[in-house]
């Protein structure tokens, strides 16, 4: 062991860099009696007092170390031992000490000048997206692909009650498509999770472009045919085709949707940008609400003018026209962000099943299916905004008192014109477009929560007088069914403003590696709920039913506004860890 004395002259900062090239030592046998250099015990022999925070430039270097003696008088030790001493010599050169100085004072005001962004600077970088132009042309195929899609939802429950007048067709075709959403959704969402993002949305725009032809086909051949849809028509080929359709071509735009608004539009924003992902959102809504606007308008003028079998055709030229454009579009994207949506979401789980094992064959698509239904159900009623998407599911109750095809055949059947019903939809989306801007200043000033809550509440306040007006009995006078349909286009305000806010709730508290398997999975769940009410419409198919079916509507969405107006008042603790409550 050795006893080191360390001269004190000067001491570098640590911050320095350590030359030790030129060491230099120069032993002593003059035992120093400075109170710091001497250890007093020999037995534990620990350098108590030792500073290892020490630089040593430019000292001598001699080899020889002399030990001699030293007896400790002590008599508590008795024995002696022999203790190498050594004397470090710290003569520092002037020049190069400040060499070394002017090296840490530089490294010191580098660590202590780093610039602090200000909180509106912070704001700036937020509010910045990491992948601008991927989400612009982003924006573009979601801008031809809804175009397309919403002038179809528009135009084949407006073009089938033209052939009949009851509610039962359009139910039928809704109610199929719901249950294949529920038995095909968590499948269509484990395998999006599973395949590379890119060819497997080229892939299911085309089967969702085939399967709109071939509906827009079998319409076609209907009106030709000058088919009268009765009780019988349910067993029909061309029916039965149609629905089969109608099936395949919701379950791929359902994914679709849950890929681009849950998973592409967090990578290409960037999920720790929190306000880039918000203006994200209410564009994507604004272009999906705009494109609800444009359809509607463009097929209900056209059904003004000209037959319903040359509207269609000219609707199945525009899915030929955007097909190609989608597609072009997609790839676009991904080379202007960098390959982004190619990389792999969770390389350690994505080949994994709910149960740890592999994944089973593609081939053995039975095992696949049941094993995506569990881990989806497993996984959504996990997620820590469970409430929050719950309230989403039971807004899906509400297929009566919104426009889509129930509405459209009513209105249909209660006499408006064509354009008339077109112009309801474009008002309906003019206000969800409206909200898409209101939510900003909401959440702004409530917080994403309470923004929630006051768009539930305000939706079902509004819907509670449109159910109030109808069940008055005058709704066949104009002035009423006005109002009617006034307050259910006002309604559409709460509605898309809990859509928006929703939709960054969702996203916040659900991992992204599982995105695509929760998204799919909820809207499974609110396919069910749709699919229950659609049962319902089946049973009541007449027209005079319309108002029980408006109050079960009604209920559901009050429902909805108590769920999350509970869950606000009561969070747990993994909500307040994401949530400001």
């Amino acid at each position: 062991m050795a006893v080191v004395f360390v001269s004190p002259t000067k001491m570098l900062s640590s911050l320095s860099r350590r030359q030790y090239d030129s060491y230099t030592y120069s032993t002593s046998t003059t035992l120093h009696t400075s109170p710091r250099g001497l250890i007093h015990r020999f037995p534990n022999l620990r350098l108590n007092n030792l500073y290892t925070r020490c630089s040593i430039t430019n000292t001598e270097v001699f080899n020889n170390i002399i030990t001699e003696e030293v007896h400790h008088d002590s008599s508590s030790d008795a024995s002696s031992c022999s203790v190498p001493i050594l004397h470090l010599n710290a003569e520092i050169h002037d020049t190069e000490s400040a060499n070394l100085l002017v090296e840490g004072t530089f490294v010191d005001m580098i660590l202590t000048t780093l610039p602090i962004l200000s909180e509106e600077e912070q704001d700036v970088i937020a509010a910045m997206p990491a992948h601008p132009a991927g989400l612009y042309a982003l924006y573009a195929s979601c801008l031809a692909g809804n175009l397309v899609e919403q002038l179809w939802n528009f135009a084949w429950p407006a073009a089938i009650a033209l052939l009949h007048p009851s509610l039962l067709p359009v139910a039928v075709m809704g109610f199929c498509t719901k249950v294949a959403i529920i038995a095909g959704g968590p499948l269509v969402g484990k395998l999006m999770d599973l395949f590379p993002r890119v060819p497997a949305y080229n892939f299911l725009t085309t089967v969702q472009a085939a399967a709109q032809l071939l509906s827009a086909a079998m319409i076609i051949q209907a009106h030709v045919a000058h088919a009268s849809l009765e009780t019988s028509v349910l067993m029909r080929p061309w029916f039965i085709i149609l629905v089969l359709a109608g099936a395949v071509e919701r379950l791929s735009g359902l994914a679709l949707g849950v890929a681009v608004e849950r998973d592409w539009v967090v990578l290409l924003a960037g999920s720790n940008r929190p306000i880039a992902l918000a203006q994200a959102n209410a564009t994507l809504s604004r272009i999906d609400l705009l494109c609800e606007i444009a359809g509607a308008s463009l097929f209900g003028i056209l059904l003004s003018k000209y037959e319903t079998v040359t509207c269609l055709k000219l609707a199945a030229a525009l899915m030929m026209w955007a097909l190609p454009v989608v597609i072009g579009l997609t790839w676009l994207t991904n080379k202007l962000s960098s390959g982004v949506l190619d990389r792999a979401k969770c390389p350690q789980t994505c080949c994994r099943t709910s149960s740890g094992g592999p994944v089973p064959h593609v081939d053995n698509l039975v095992d696949i299916s049941i094993d995506a239904i569990k881990n989806g159900w497993d996984e959504y009623m996990q997620q820590p905004v469970l409430p929050a998407s719950l309230a989403y599911v039971l807004l899906c109750f509400n297929v009566v008192l919104a426009p889509g095809g129930l509405m459209t055949a009513f209105l249909t059947q209660h006499g408006l014109s064509p354009s008339l019903i077109g112009g309801f939809s474009c008002l309906c989306a003019l206000m969800g477009v409206g909200a898409t801007f209101m939510s900003a200043q909401m959440v702004k000033k409530l917080g994403i929560l309470k923004a929630g809550a006051a768009g539930l509440i305000l939706q079902a306040s509004l819907l509670t007088m449109a159910v109030a007006v109808y069940w008055s009995g005058v709704l066949s006078q104009q002035t009423a069914l006005l109002f009617f349909l006034g307050f259910i286009v006002l309604s559409r305000l709460g509605n898309m403003s809990y859509d928006v806010v929703g939709a960054q709730i969702l996203q916040t508290g659900i991992p992204p590696s599982k995105a695509n398997l929760i998204g799919a999975t909820e809207v499974s769940i609110a396919s069910l709920a749709e699919s229950i009410i659609l049962g319902v419409v089946i049973i009541a198919n007449d027209v005079s039913h319309f108002g029980f079916l408006a109050m079960l509507s009604l209920l559901s969405v009050v429902g909805a506004a108590w769920l999350f107006c509970r869950w606000l008042a009561n969070p747990t603790d993994v909500q307040r860890s994401l949530f400001s409550f």
